[in-house]
């Protein structure tokens, strides 16, 4: 059975990875840090798990930066990769006479 996963939970993977390797850690590192299981960093990585705000808080303070950095990068990655997003970006605005 395929599983589709949730676009944003994709996109906070997506963002949460490249955070972890600027701050250059391991998973196991990141986890230990966040106080969390390897296994679940590894899961929200590959957007099979949403973080709750706890957890957002927690790998944010182990990153070193602001969870709302973390949710804005991943809103905007999430509309980036949207084909709806990218649909509406080449729509121009009704002209008015």
């Amino acid at each position: 059975m395929r599983v589709v996963k949730n676009k944003y939970a994709v996109a906070f993977g997506a963002v949460l990875k490249e955070l972890r390797r600027e701050a250059e850690l391991s998973q196991d590192a990141l986890a230990e840090k966040a106080d969390l299981d390897r296994t679940f960093v590894s899961f929200l990585e590959r957007g099979e798990r949403q973080p709750s705000l706890l957890t957002i808080i927690s790998l944010a303070g182990a990153l070193g930066v602001q969870p709302d950095d973390i949710v804005r990068q991943t809103v905007e990655r999430h509309h980036r990769c949207s084909p709806f997003s990218a649909k509406l970006n080449t729509l121009e605005p009704p002209t008015t006479k």
